[in-house]
Formats: structure tokens, C-alpha cells, sequence
């Protein structure tokens, strides 16, 4: 049985209670979008903090470096992230007849109440802070810090793979299952794409551009949507 040094355990179970606990936010609470990213900013910022405190205090000292900039990898993620907003964007437009889409602008405005109205601030929020925060914790945080000394087979899987989950109780009512299932696919191979553009780097601006990307090609996504509603 693979035994997971301490601090490498610290890590995961910081993963898995911010995840565990937004889903909670998400399925059972359901308060308005600014709410839900209040909670997820402070849960996302302090759990890093509080695992150092339970012995991982490499992780925190390590932190810092993850904000370095390299001009390669920047100049690489900005062209592979102009690819995927194209991909997404073509996507939706040769694959959406297939599905439904109707139900996402409802279940948006229902569960967490994003709408018409606000969806432009919403949206420049989405892309530029959430996906920095995001990063910051999946690929910052839980990849490159368990990157440091754990197995690179589980660095890689368990930061994909909460990545995908912590996204499922956000998707409840956009409609097919099959729909939802390669969302989570997609998301999954994403984190892994994520973590490979960082490894190298060892920061997380390569994979913050792209995710950057593509959640502006969700966002237009979506403002087509809401215009359409």
C-alpha cells in the first residue's frame, strides 16, 4: 500500500474539504453569486494557510514561486489559449443543436442568481478573478505542491480530478446527463492540461491564461444565451 508523507496528506485533505465544502454551498445553500465567491475566495486563500499550519509549511514557503513569470511559456499559453477559445466557441456552434442549452440560463438564475442584467459583471469577474483563484488553489496549491515529493501520477489525478467534481453541484439543472458527463470530461482532461503547461514553469500563469480563454469563449457562450432567453 502506497504510504503519502504528512504533509503531502495535509494538502490533499485541504482539497478535498474546500471542494467538499463548496459543493455543500452550491447543492444546499444556493446564495446569490456574490455570496458563493465570497465563501469560495476566503475558503481558496485561507485552506493553503491552514494546511502550513498543520506541518506543511514547505507548501506555503513555496507559494511565492508560482507567481514567477516565464516569458516561453507565457508567449506559448497566450497562442494555445486563443486555439481553445476557438475550439469552445466552434463547439457551441457546430454541436449545440445536439443539446438543450435552454435550462442553463434558468438553472444560472435560479441557483445562484445570475442574470441577464448582471451576467456582463459576472462574467469580466469569472474570467479574471475566479479564474486567477482557481488556478491559485487547483494547480498552485494542490498540483505543484504535491508535485514537490509526492508521486507525479497522483499529483496530476487528484488535482484533475477535484477539478471536474468541485464544478458538478454548480451544473445541477443545465439539462442532460450526457451532457453533464462530457463537461466533466472535458474538465478533467483540462486540469491535466492545466498541470502540464505548469510543470515545467513551476507557475501558474501558463495555465491562468488559458483558462483565461477559455472562459471568455464560455462567457460570449453565454451572453448568446441570455440574449436569446
Amino acid at each position: 500500500m502506497m504510504k503519502i508523507a504528512k504533509k503531502y496528506r495535509v494538502i490533499m485533505l485541504a482539497g478535498l474539504v474546500g471542494c467538499g465544502t463548496m459543493a455543500l454551498v452550491d447543492g444546499l445553500w444556493q446564495p446569490g453569486y456574490w455570496v458563493k465567491s465570497s465563501v469560495k475566495l476566503t475558503l481558496f486563500l485561507l485552506l493553503p494557510l491552514a494546511a502550513s499550519a498543520l506541518r506543511a509549511r514547505e507548501t506555503l514557503r513555496a507559494l511565492p514561486r508560482i507567481f514567477r513569470a516565464n516569458r516561453q511559456a507565457l508567449l506559448r499559453s497566450s497562442g494555445l489559449g486563443v486555439g481553445v477559445f476557438a475550439v469552445i466557441l466552434g463547439g457551441y456552434y457546430t454541436l449545440g443543436q445536439l443539446f438543450d442549452l435552454t435550462a442553463i440560463t434558468g438553472a444560472l438564475t435560479e441557483n445562484v442568481g445570475v442574470t441577464g442584467e448582471n451576467f456582463l459583471f459576472v462574467a469580466i469577474y469569472i474570467s479574471l478573478v475566479n479564474s486567477l483563484l482557481e488556478e491559485f488553489f487547483f494547480r498552485g496549491f494542490l498540483f505543484l505542491g504535491l508535485l514537490d515529493g509526492a508521486p507525479r501520477w497522483l499529483a496530476y489525478s487528484f488535482s484533475a480530478i477535484l477539478f471536474a467534481l468541485y464544478h458538478i453541484a454548480m451544473m445541477f439543472g443545465w439539462g442532460s446527463p450526457v451532457l453533464i458527463l462530457l463537461i466533466l470530461a472535458a474538465l478533467f482532461a483540462g486540469g491535466l492540461i492545466f498541470n502540464l503547461l505548469n510543470e515545467k514553469s513551476h507557475s501558474i500563469y501558463p495555465s491562468w491564461l488559458v483558462h483565461l480563454c477559455a472562459n471568455l469563449a464560455i462567457n460570449t457562450i453565454g451572453f448568446i444565451l441570455f440574449a436569446a432567453a
